[in-house]
C-alpha cells in the first residue's frame, strides 16, 4: 500500500471531494523518507539557486527506496508535491530525484535530465538491480 490514509481523508475521496493540503500531508506521514528527500532537495534548490538540484545518493535500503518509486510513480502524489513545493520533479534510477524551478529559463536542463541520453549517462553496475 502506498498510503497511510486516514479515515476523515478517505470519507472525502468516498464523498469526491478530496482537500490537497491533507492530502499532501498524509503523503509527508505515509512516506517520511521521500518527503524529506523532497524537501531538502527544494531548500538546497531555494538556497543555492541555479537550474536544479538532486540527490545522487542510493538510499540506505530497499523500503527507502520504495518509497521514493511510491511517491514519483504515482501521477496524483508527484503532482500534488510538485504543487505543494512550487516545483517540477524528476526521476532516474530509483534514487535520483532532482528538483527543477518552475521557471521556463530552466526548461533545456529539465529537458536533457529526463531524455534517454541523461538516463543512460547515468547507469552504473551498481544500479543495475535498483
Amino acid at each position: 500500500m502506498s498510503l497511510d490514509v486516514p479515515p476523515a481523508l478517505l470519507e472525502q475521496a468516498e464523498r469526491g471531494e478530496v482537500d490537497e493540503a491533507a492530502f499532501v500531508d498524509c503523503v509527508r506521514t505515509s512516506l517520511p523518507y521521500a518527503w524529506e528527500m523532497i524537501s531538502s532537495l527544494v531548500a538546497q534548490l531555494k538556497v543555492d539557486g541555479g537550474e536544479f538540484a538532486d540527490n545522487q545518493t542510493p538510499p540506505p535500503d530497499e523500503q527507502h527506496r520504495g518509497q521514493l518509486l511510491r511517491a514519483l510513480a504515482s501521477d496524483a502524489i508527484r503532482g500534488a508535491l510538485e504543487r505543494h513545493f512550487g516545483v517540477r520533479l524528476a526521476f532516474q534510477n530509483c534514487h535520483r530525484v532532482a528538483v527543477f524551478p518552475l521557471d521556463p529559463s530552466v526548461d533545456e536542463r529539465h529537458a536533457r535530465f529526463t531524455s534517454i541520453r541523461g538516463q543512460l549517462l547515468n547507469q552504473s553496475p551498481e544500479l543495475r538491480d535498483c
